[in-house]
């Protein structure tokens, strides 16, 4: 039988490189990310494809997509991983944490609120790097289950997803707006869902719950055709809102400057509740120091 002892020796790196690909989609972007040629990522991922005898990846030409094999592998990858962090931090004298942390997010934070969280983060433990991923809660989710993030901020209502845990950490007001010169900016009586439910509205994705459920209430109202446009950006939703071609609700955070300077209004109108902001984690799977750490930042952040 032959004897292979490369499987042994190399498996930490190579299930690294592996879920980094697995990750990014792209060869070239995990070369960067690693830190390393191309062409290693390459050898590296043909190498441990020899190894377990399977294919771990489609490679097409708008990247590298993960195989059923791949797959099934992500998460056992993610469960080693954590063990040979477990046993560096264990043996690490200093305490000092240090590490990569993998953050989904909605992408209406990622300008708004993180970038805080971030300073603080840096300046407390300067060797923690954060790579954010902007997503909406079934990538995230999806993210979380897979071994692709370590922790995820949902604004979501509630959050019951197999093998996530997540708890509430804030909630974010939320805006419904229009131009500065639309009609409805005027109004000294507020708008029913009538006359909402006659407006264009741009949305947020799928799976965005306020989304979800500002498009629910509209189309409740009878007769109502409301024309309903959905962005994954709220940049994109914004402008068309502020170029008057309809109304949209957002978080307030991601609006303040535009209703400062006046570009955008909000609409006298039904009350949206706070949505909730939840840190979410993977059930079962162990959290590494550097992920604690962003963690207790991002309390620390939302809540003070």
């Amino acid at each position: 039988m032959r004897k292979s002892h490369s499987l042994y020796v190399w498996t930490p790196g190579l299930l690294h490189t592996f879920t980094v690909l697995a990750r990014t989609g792209s060869f070239t972007a995990a070369a960067a990310e690693l830190h390393v040629a191309q062409s290693t990522v390459t050898v590296q991922i043909r190498a441990l494809e020899r190894e377990l005898g399977v294919p771990l990846f489609d490679r097409l030409p708008t990247g590298a997509l993960l195989t059923d094999a791949g797959r099934r592998l992500l998460e056992e990858a993610g469960n080693v991983l954590d063990a040979v962090a477990r046993l560096r931090a264990a043996a690490r004298p200093d305490g000092t944490v240090r590490g990569q942390v993998a953050v989904g997010t909605p992408e209406s934070l990622c300008s708004t609120r993180l970038p805080g969280v971030l300073t603080a983060l840096r300046a407390r433990h300067p060797e923690v790097d954060v790579h954010l991923h902007a997503a909406g809660t079934a990538s995230c989710v999806e993210g979380l289950r897979s071994g692709r993030l370590d922790v995820a901020l949902l604004l979501e209502d509630g959050a019951d997803f197999p093998d996530v845990v997540s708890e509430p950490i804030a909630r974010e007001p939320l805006a419904l707006l229009c131009a500065a010169d639309h009609a409805l900016a005027a109004r000294t009586r507020p708008a029913s869902w009538e006359d909402l439910a006659a407006e264009n509205f741009f949305l947020l994705e799928q799976g965005c719950s306020y989304s979800d459920e500002l498009e629910r209430r509209l189309l409740a109202v009878p007769g109502a055709r409301p024309r309903l446009t959905r962005f994954g950006s709220v940049d994109a939703a914004r402008n068309c809102v502020a170029a008057g071609l309809g109304l949209a609700l957002l978080p307030l955070t991601t609006v303040e400057d535009q209703l400062r300077q006046g570009r955008l209004a909000r609409v006298p109108g039904p009350r949206f509740p706070d949505v909730p902001l939840r840190l979410a984690r993977h059930r079962r799977r162990w959290v590494a120091p550097a992920a604690e750490v962003f963690a207790r930042e991002a309390v620390r952040h939302f809540t003070g």
